[in-house]
């Protein structure tokens, strides 16, 4: 449990499948002016150096951010029309970049805090004993700090406590390593009491596409619950390759319960841009559903 630190991974494609959808989501949900709370259930470090480090051991962010800007600055200098959704991502990105070199990756709670509306609430969790008094300081940097609440504690176990917030509205979300396989029960478990106490929240799901039985089976489940409870549900997924025997993650989804209307139409544009931008092989595609309650 303790061996997974998010910075192997930091700016990977499934970082940005993730961060492109959660960053529409937030700023969404910030149309209306009541408060929002948002809910993180396994944060990291907060943010990554992708020059030193874990970081530098994967290189997953060559065939990730890395990758997409090229693939940006080769249009633009072609003159050929970028999509909005991907430009406003990598201006988040690039926020935290601020001499024009991409040497760090914001992680979701970076991207998160800087959303925030003097109204809004951020919770976040992590277990990792290293990676929580590293979040504490990195979080102690931002401006938004005394809006962010940070807890050393089992996210599953908690999250019911915390809905539904006092404003009834608030995002969820959820994105273990998945290390453990007991996390996919975890999840479920959770997802379950957490509809029941709140079954207007949206929840975003992060997974990776893996070929392990619960992995594939996951979507569907998470189809079922939210028919179970009468909501709405989007289930996207980004695959950038297809190679059997290569080890390295080729794909990962977001299912969110409770998409906004515009989350669709947001992710149609982007996603067959990042197919382009990201695909390695023949292989690489996109899936995007939706059901309506």
């Amino acid at each position: 449990m303790f061996s997974y630190r998010h910075a192997f991974h930091a700016g990977s494609h499934a970082d940005i499948l993730k961060h492109l959808t959660l960053i529409h989501l937030v700023e969404y949900l910030q149309e209306k002016p009541g408060a929002l709370t948002i809910v993180d259930t396994h944060a990291g470090a907060g943010i990554y150096n992708l020059e030193d480090g874990f970081a530098t051991v994967s290189k997953e962010a060559n065939g990730g951010i890395f990758r997409l800007a090229q693939y940006v600055e080769s249009c633009q200098k072609a003159g050929t029309p970028v999509e909005s959704s991907i430009q406003h991502y990598l201006h988040s990105i690039q926020a935290e970049n601020t001499d024009g070199v991409l040497a760090v990756y914001p992680g979701s709670p970076f991207i998160l805090a800087r959303l925030l509306r003097p109204q809004d609430r951020l919770k976040l969790f992590e277990l990792h004993p290293k990676e929580i008094d590293i979040l504490r300081h990195n979080i102690k940097q931002l401006p938004q700090a005394k809006q962010i609440d940070i807890y050393a504690e089992d996210s599953f176990a908690r999250l019911k406590g915390l809905l539904p917030p006092p404003s009834r509205r608030g995002l969820v979300l959820i994105d273990p390593s998945y290390e453990d396989k007991q996390d996919y029960r975890y999840l479920e478990t959770a997802i379950e009491e957490a509809l029941q106490r709140f079954a207007t929240g949206c929840y975003a799901i992060w997974y990776p596409a893996l070929s392990r039985r619960e992995s594939a089976a996951l979507p569907d489940r998470m189809k079922k619950m939210a028919a179970a409870h009468q909501r709405s549900w989007l289930h996207a997924e980004l695959r950038v390759e297809n190679a059997p025997g290569e080890r390295r993650l080729q794909a990962s989804g977001m299912f969110i319960i409770n998409p906004p209307w515009t989350l669709q139409k947001h992710l149609a544009d982007a996603l067959p841009a990042l197919v382009k931008a990201l695909g390695i092989d023949a292989g690489a595609k996109f899936i995007l559903k939706s059901v309506e309650a």
